[in-house]
């Protein structure tokens, strides 16, 4: 009999324990893959909630979904969330924002690291979009990006890309970057890829087809497999420009963009005011400003590249060295 009532009182300890994660305010943070940019999404994210003093499973749940790279998957996720009762989604990536709008419209959604959201139908301009989605734009400078390539590199003629087509964000990027190249006087020779293992071999397609430089441009896929870009940039000694920052940690000579950390951050910033009870509607939906140049000089040299001093000094990082030369070093 004792017996009998000390499994019955854990038992009910059990589905207190239950109830009272139950009542805690959920938050379901889901990602199409690994990319670097993404994992720094989140972990700004993370950050911007604590900040303020809310901890996953303190005083908030947060569940934290990873695709890895399936489409499918992603919009399983989504629908696992609804059925869930989550009180707010983050998606992070172009993927994970369309699923999750797919599956609901009553759910508030506070995006971040999508490339344009109005493609993947969050609406028509930052002030004019659904009701219950809000978020921060990821749109990269690709405009400036290869004006800082043409700059430093006055006779070249053909920019090699690889791109993958089943991502908006991706043909987006594309698109804006052969515009950007048309502005340049240069060509862009684009190679498609359609998931990540497929990466190696369309670099390695891509440096026979003529070209004088790589820009590659950010989507999910390549990010997540940029040193297998990187690789190929080192062996046949092709300069290789990065479409984010954290490219240049991956084998890039060198990257202009966005803090994806910061970006995650101030995504944060605006789902506790969601949570606050601000309606998503109203809550303009935010881009980055801040354009920082980040340079790899082991990279640059397997590459072929030299930069001119004035370049590392305006730089706002520098790695001297990196994971093929030994240990990195900055200069801020």
């Amino acid at each position: 009999m004792k017996k009998t009532w000390v499994l019955l009182l854990i038992g009910l300890a059990a589905v207190g324990c239950r109830r009272a994660s139950e009542d805690l305010y959920t938050i379901g943070v889901c990602q199409v893959n690994d990319a670097p940019t993404l994992n720094a999404v989140r972990e700004g994210f993370v950050k911007a909630l604590e900040d303020r003093g809310f901890r996953d499973g303190e005083n908030i749940s947060l569940l934290f979904r990873n695709a890895n790279g399936d489409i499918q998957v992603m919009q399983k996720i989504a629908r696992e969330f609804v059925m869930e009762k989550v009180d707010m989604i983050v998606p992070l990536s172009t993927p994970s924002l369309q699923a999750a709008l797919h599956a609901t419209q009553t759910i508030p959604i506070v995006f971040s690291s999508i490339a344009n959201p109005y493609l993947a139908g969050a609406g028509r301009s930052a002030t004019d979009h659904l009701p219950t989605v809000t978020g921060v734009s990821s749109q990269g400078p690709i405009g400036e990006s290869l004006d800082f390539i043409r700059r430093l590199l006055p006779d070249i003629q053909t920019l090699g890309t690889l791109w993958t087509p089943s991502e908006l964000n991706s043909e987006y990027y594309l698109n804006l970057a052969r515009d950007a190249a048309r502005r340049n006087g240069l060509t862009i020779i684009a190679v498609p890829v359609r998931k990540t293992s497929e990466v190696l071999i369309a670099a390695q397609e891509l440096v026979n087809r003529d070209i004088d430089v790589i820009y590659q441009i950010s989507d999910n896929t390549t990010n997540a497999s940029f040193e297998a870009l990187s690789r190929v940039a080192d062996e046949n000694g092709i300069p290789l420009f990065g479409g984010f920052l954290l490219s240049t940690e991956e084998g890039a000579a060198a990257a202009l963009g966005w803090d994806f950390f910061d970006m995650g951050y101030q995504a944060g910033q605006i789902a506790l005011r969601v949570k606050a009870g601000e309606s998503p509607g109203a809550i303009p939906i935010e881009y980055m400003s801040e354009v920082r140049l980040h340079l790899n000089l082991a990279a640059a040299a397997r590459q072929g590249l030299t930069f001119p001093e004035s370049v590392i000094e305006q730089a706002d990082r520098v790695l001297r060295t990196d994971r093929r030369a030994a240990s990195v070093s900055r200069l801020d």
